[in-house]
């Protein structure tokens, strides 16, 4: 691959590497093997792909993980605010990169924890959240404006977003300068996780609203990561999984077009979710394949410009589908496995599943060892030291490529569901249809989520996967091989039925003592918003600073605009 000026791709790929040298962006630091041998920062031929050079499979960055080492981010939420607060501080004082909330079912839900529908979930799967004072006491002597943190919640993500955003107000931060990801990404719930509020149209709208506004106020900020982690724990293919997620990822750019923003300006906004589970280079194969994907349709058919439009940012999480109550010890070698696949992929950062989470909540010593686990491959095995290492192995392409294929033909399925002739190919009449403001990637995935065909696809999946471990055609150690064992059970962590009825008092106390009159216009304002067709997100943000709850602001605008219902299906 030889540019107009001359120059071969490994000529541009050292020019920008030495760039990076140059402006300090390479970490000093030893980049030999065990054994003393010194290696190179990238490998290739002179006309092969090079890492940082489009259309990205084998990496962002010319420098690798030289330049920035992923983030380690563990997930962790259990209990009251005050609980998880004392995790993130262990994780955080033990070497952790930033942080991951997880919430327990009633905040995912949008509902308080005094809802009768939250009677014995309160803080069992994640922390509760009730309203901004929570937020407060979560993020008690961590700064937000210094330290990254992602939020995994899609239907309530936006009122939770305004309460972090009060907490870091609280804190006197400069909300300008805030980083981090919330999840928002309300079409995997339809398609995998069912965590949803109301109907697409209402959701799609707030995460319009969010979107411009971050792009506006908090530009570091990713207000969407679009979540495939969810869709492969339900059971789908590692394609199904990668296209799946992309395409719900182009609906996003088609949301963000048609609100008028600028692609090269909100895309840098989105990032992505992926499962690494325990099929080493499949896993492998499919980030590479992502990043070409994403890439080629942002330049391609959406006209993104720079490099960070067209960029597929990602975060990890090791594959908790993969972790067996049986021998669970065993989960601690799979979780290696499946993060080393995550890093030698190009992740941006990485969280790794405790030994014990197909049990309960993770013990602190369980998250000690997965948190240990993530730390032992980038400070012992070498690996940050070249950037793509499997660059070039005929395996590895050829799967890549395989997958690609894979996608685009998901991909053409979409459109069609969607009522476009179009396919993945027709790249000059796709690029026009977004230029005229049309949306077939989103409309075939209404049409998908309507009809069920999402569904169907990933229970098709998982049911030839279970027939071939019925059969033994597929191992899993410990369940339908190798079953003997000396493995005692573990000691699993029990959040107290005392947190929920603390909780609820606390939530009762926090009543009392606001004011009402303030909620209640702080409320309507919210609403005026939704029906003029204003952005939501400052009346929001203004009624979590007088302390509306969650359940508070969901239910008026469940009130408005109605619950979604899943269709029967037989």
């Amino acid at each position: 691959m030889t540019d107009v000026t001359g120059d071969t791709a490994r000529q541009r790929w050292q020019q920008r590497y030495d760039a990076a040298l140059t402006g300090g962006k390479v970490r000093d630091a030893d980049w030999t093997t065990l054994s003393g041998v010194e290696v190179e920062p990238a490998y290739g031929t002179e006309d092969s792909e090079w890492p940082g050079e489009f259309p990205f499979t084998r990496g962002l960055y010319a420098t690798g993980y030289r330049g920035r080492a992923w983030t380690i981010r563990q997930f962790a939420g259990f209990g009251n605010a005050q609980q998880t607060n004392e995790r993130y501080r262990m994780i955080l004082g033990r070497g952790g990169g930033g942080l991951s909330v997880a919430f327990d079912m009633p905040t995912l839900m949008g509902r308080d924890s005094d809802d009768p529908k939250s009677l014995g979930e309160v803080g069992h799967c994640g922390v509760a959240i009730d309203s901004a004072a929570d937020m407060d006491v979560l993020f008690d002597s961590i700064p937000l404006e210094q330290v990254t943190t992602s939020m995994t919640i899609s239907g309530p993500a936006v009122p939770v977003f305004c309460m972090m955003l009060v907490a870091a107000e609280r804190q006197g931060a400069d909300l300008s300068k805030l980083n981090g990801t919330l999840q928002t990404d309300i079409f995997k719930e339809y398609i995998a996780q069912k965590e949803w509020l109301f109907g697409p149209e209402p959701h799609l709208k707030l995460i319009g609203d969010l979107m411009e506004y971050c792009a506006e106020e908090i530009p570091a900020y990713k207000p969407l990561s679009v979540s495939g982690y969810h869709i492969r724990e339900a059971g789908s293919t590692a394609a199904q999984e990668l296209a799946f997620t992309l395409a719900d990822g182009f609906g996003y750019v088609e949301l963000g077009l048609s609100r008028g923003l600028d692609v090269d300006v909100f895309a840098p906004g989105l990032s992505f979710f992926f499962d690494s589970h325990l099929d080493f280079f499949e896993e492998i194969a499919k980030f590479r394949a992502g990043r070409r994907i994403w890439a080629r349709w942002l330049r391609d058919v959406y006209g993104a410009k720079t490099d960070k439009a067209q960029w597929m940012r990602f975060h990890t999480q090791t594959a908790g589908v993969s972790l067996t109550a049986q021998q669970p010890y065993n989960n601690v070698v799979r979780t290696g496995v499946e993060a080393l696949a995550a890093v030698l992929g190009g992740t941006n950062s990485l969280h790794t599943n405790a030994l014990d989470e197909t049990l309960a909540l993770p013990s602190e010593h369980a998250a000690e060892v997965a948190l240990r686990t993530q730390q032992v491959i980038m400070e012992e095995t070498g690996v940050l030291n070249v950037a793509d290492p499997l660059g070039g192995s005929w395996y590895v392409e050829a799967l890549t490529d395989r997958i690609e294929a894979e996608a685009n033909a998901i991909f053409d399925k979409i459109l069609e569901m969607g009522g476009s002739d179009l396919r993945h190919d027709h790249v000059e009449a796709l690029a026009e249809s977004a230029r005229n403001g049309e949306d077939p990637i989103t409309q075939g995935l209404l049409r998908g989520i309507e009809d069920g065909w999402f569904m169907s696809e990933i229970a098709e999946a998982a049911f030839v996967y279970q027939v071939a471990l019925e059969k033994k055609e597929k191992k899993v150690v410990g369940v339908n091989c190798h079953t003997e064992s000396v493995s005692r059970e573990l000691e699993i962590m029990r959040v107290s039925h005392e947190v929920e009825t603390e909780q609820v008092r606390e939530l009762a106390e926090r009543r009392a003592g606001r004011d009402d009159d303030a909620v209640k216009r702080a409320l309507e304002e919210m609403l005026a918003a939704a029906r003029e067709d204003r952005n939501m997100v400052p009346p929001m943000l203004e009624a979590c600073r007088v302390e509306a709850t969650l359940g508070e602001i969901c239910d008026a605008l469940r009130a408005e605009w109605g619950e979604y219902r899943e269709p029967a299906r037989f």
